[in-house]
This record gives structure tokens, sequence and C-alpha cells, in this order.
């Protein structure tokens, strides 16, 4: 007999004007592991939040039977253990705090010297956190660290972390809570090829502890532990067993339609860009935090017109490389690197270095403040601005809405950004990279969070503007199918050094 962990019964969740999903039916027995599958926007994000206890209902019900059923078997339980601390969620955002608990970490904050002590180790993090319940818990300290392969990091800050070593984080700190449920958002972005196929493991580690996973993921990324498939799609729910569930079938086939001439068109609002000898001319380039050496002895020539992929494992410093390369760390004046055709350090400011260079990454994404309009974040690459500080102007918003309906989120346009799903999000920045039409374009994992038919449309989009301009373009990706088919050359990195 089946046994009700949670349900939601006709449940109803709006979100602004919208109707995320209407009257659906959704209940996890003990024993189940689900996935959530669904295009980008289609509410998997959502019911996520609502299970947790994050938005409230506009009409149904949900029924927390784990609750229920651990308050009768502690019958004097903690007055303030609610069903809350009964789940963990990780999300596609973190949010730690500064060590001085003054203010949540800062995009740029970890190469800064000063302000990048200012932040918790690994192991302080993870030490702090206490299981919600009272009950003898498999995961401790030791055991997440290991099954996570955290040890190596245990005295590195947070603020230090690459963004896939933050996401086995963050589900370490999740397990040490020992959840009845633990819910997982999009978990495998960021992670490098080695560490996806080791999450499979994790899965079936954690689903033995007695945990459920309840996971939002890609059609073609459903571990082996997982026993149901929730499908959403327009506002309905439709759910399987795991092996009924036909990967291909919900792949999207969806034709893709770009309008070249209009590429053109925004293309040639900068047809006098300059031209350089050397985009990025580095030499010996050598970066140590304390002790650490993150880069070791790194050269790396583009020209102008270049096309390069930029790979490795988690931590193998090609954010802190790029950081180099876009002006956001100051180590670059300690070292031999020119950069359009200027060496660092000869009375440059890193505005003349930003306005030739668009720049996408998982830590942007983190950071970038979510309170202005889609519109306005997007206009704010003209100004290499975290959001738009002048009033707009009328040409350059006007452009900016016609990049948005390029990559298919002009509908967006006069929302919040923190209103708008993770997606539609990722992609309002990836506009924000392009407006300007850039000399340099900095793809660091470009295509993180979005759907199949997402990830098509941007990289066909990105194949046609390298067709249509001499722009130069570094691109990161943990997926060799992610890779534009205009990338030519291909710089890799592991523990800091060139090894190909």
């Amino acid at each position: 007999m089946d046994v009700p962990l949670l349900s939601a019964n006709n449940a109803s969740l709006k979100l602004g004007n919208n109707f995320v999903f209407d009257s659906i039916t959704f209940r996890v027995n003990k024993g189940e592991n689900w996935a959530l599958i669904g295009q980008s926007g289609s509410g998997k994000s959502a019911l996520l939040g609502l299970i947790a206890g994050k938005f409230h209902l506009s009409a149904g019900s949900m029924r927390y039977h784990f609750h229920e059923d651990f308050l009768a078997l502690h019958p004097d339980p903690d007055a303030h253990l609610t069903f809350h601390k009964l789940i963990a969620l990780v999300e596609s955002r973190h949010h730690f705090r500064n060590l001085s608990n003054t203010g949540d970490f800062y995009y740029q904050q970890r190469y800064n010297s000063s302000d990048s002590e200012d932040a918790q180790t690994v192991e302080e993090y993870l030490g702090s956190i206490k299981a919600y319940a009272d009950i003898p818990s498999y995961w401790t300290l030791k055991i997440v660290l290991q099954k996570l392969h955290l040890e190596t990091l245990k005295d590195k800050q947070l603020i230090k972390l690459s963004n896939g070593e933050t996401k086995r984080l963050l589900i370490a700190a999740a397990l040490l809570k020992n959840p009845v449920v633990l819910m997982l958002d999009n978990p495998l972005a960021g992670l490098d090829v080695q560490t996806r196929a080791e999450f499979n493991t994790i899965i079936d580690d954690i689903t033995r502890s007695g945990i459920t996973v309840i996971m939002a993921t890609s059609p073609a990324e459903i571990p082996p532990a997982i026993t149901h498939v929730a499908v959403l799609k327009d506002g309905t729910l439709m759910q399987m067993q795991a092996a009924q569930f036909d990967a291909k079938a919900f792949s999207s086939s969806d034709e893709d339609h770009i309008n070249r001439t209009e590429l053109s068109d925004l293309l040639s609002l900068s047809a006098n860009s300059p031209a350089f000898d050397w985009i990025v001319k580095m030499d010996n380039i050598n970066i140590t935090y304390g002790e650490k050496q993150v880069l070791k002895n790194v050269n790396w020539y583009i020209r102008q017109g270049e096309r390069w992929a930029l790979l490795g494992p988690n931590g193998a410093g090609k954010s802190t490389l790029l950081s180099l390369i876009n002006a956001d760390n100051p180590q670059a004046y300690a070292n031999d690197i020119v950069l359009f055709d200027r060496k660092r350090g000869t009375g440059e400011s890193i505005w003349d270095i930003k306005s030739k260079t668009g720049f996408i990454s998982p830590e942007l994404y983190q950071y970038f403040p979510t309170d202005n309009s889609c519109l306005q974040v997007i206009e704010s690459g003209f100004y290499d601005t975290m959001g738009l500080f002048r009033a707009s102007d009328a040409k350059k918003s006007a452009i900016a809405l016609r990049w948005m309906k390029a990559l298919e989120i002009g509908q967006y346009a006069r929302q919040l950004l923190k209103n708008i799903p993770a997606s539609a999000q990722r992609l309002c920045l990836l506009a924000r990279a392009l407006v300007k039409n850039p000399t340099l374009l900095i793809f660091d994992e470009p295509c993180q969070g979005l759907d199949a038919h997402q990830q098509q449309h941007f990289k066909s989009i990105v194949d046609i503007i390298c067709q249509l301009s001499n722009v130069t373009m570094i691109y990161v990706t943990h997926y060799q199918h992610e890779i534009p088919d205009s990338v030519t050359q291909l710089l890799k990195l592991d523990k800091g050094e060139v090894v190909l």
C-alpha cells in the first residue's frame, strides 16, 4: 500500500498576473523519487518553491504528510519545527553572506584581496549547519566532504569557489540538515564532466539513506534512482513511472526561425569597430591567493576574429583567467598582459576594456541586481553597469528590445528581472552582452539553465553573428554539444596550467 509523503490537490499557483499551473494534483509516496521535466518557464522551479513553502497557493491545498507523521512520533517536538525545516531546497542561486554578516557577497569580491578574506571557509560553513531534527543521520560532515569531493576544498573560502564547486557545497549543506525531502533545481548545471558522471552515484547514496529526492532536470539527465517523472507543460502536469518515460519524445522539435536580416541590421549599427592585432596577449601568467596558485605560467594569444573554446574541470582556473581579460582582477597589473593592443597598467581604465567586451558568466547571473525591468537590464549593457542608473535612452532602448526579440524574450521587456523565469533572466544577460556589438564576446557557460530549444537557438545566433562580423569570442562550457560551430581553437586548463 502506498504511503503518502506529500500531496497537492487541485493546486493553482499565480505569480504576478500569470498562472504558472492550474488545478494540478501531485502526490509523492514514501520510497518514490521524482524528476520534474519541462521547457524553460514551464513551472519546474515554481513547483519546487511551492513545495518548499516559498509561495502561497492561489487555490487548492498542499499537505505535508511527513510532517504529520513526524509530530505523531515526537509528541513533544520543538515548537518551531514546521514542515519547512524537514525540507531542503538547493536553488540555482546561493545566499552566502560575508563573515562579518554585514551583507551578501558581491560580484568581483573574490578577486579583491581584502574583501575576499571576509568569507567563511568550506569547513566553517558546513560546520555551522545543524540538522533540523534531532535524529541520527548518515550525512555527517566527514561523509559529505568525502561524497561531494570537498575534502581538498576544506580551507578554501566560499567566495573563491568555482561555480561547480559551489553547487557541490550547496548539496552537501542541504544533506547536513537531515531533510526528509531534498529538492534540487537543475543540479547538474555548472558541473564538469567527471562530477556529472559521479552524480548518479551521489543520488543513489542519498536515496538509499532514506531521503526522498525531487529534482528539476533535463530529459536526458535523469538519474537511475529516479522512480517517477512529472512533465510540466502549458500549466498542466502529466505523471508517469520513470520506466515509461521516453526522453526523445520530450526533446525539443520546434523549428528554429532566426531573422538573419535583422541580425545583420543590428550588427551594422556599429560597423566601424576598431581593428586590433592582439585582442589578448598573455605571457607567463601567474596568479596566487595566499599559498594557493590558481594560474601557473599561462600563455595565451588571441588575434582579432578568432573564436576560442576555453575548457577544463571545475576549479581549473577558467574564471580567474577570464577575470584578467574582463578587467575584474587587480592582479592583472602584476602580470604581462596586453588587451586590445595595449599593455595593462599603461593608463587605460577598466571601462576602456569593458567598453570593448560583452560578458556573461554564472557569477554575473548570481550577483546581478534584479529590480530593474528586463529592458533596463539589457540597456545597461551599453554602459557596462550592473543595472541602469541613468535615464533610459530611447534609441538604445529600442536596440535592446530588438535583441530581446532576436532571443525570443521580447514578451518580458517591461517585467522586472526578478519576476521572470530563471532561463529568461539568463537570456536577458546574454542580450546585455550582445547589445553594443562588442569587439570581444566572453561567454562563460552561457547555456546554463536553458532548455534544448533555447540552447540551439542561441548557438545558431552566435554562429550567424560570427559569420556576419569579425567578432572575437571566448566560449566556456562543460558540454561538448553546446560549443558553436564557429569555434575553431581550443585552450584547456587543469589545476591552473595549460594542458592543451
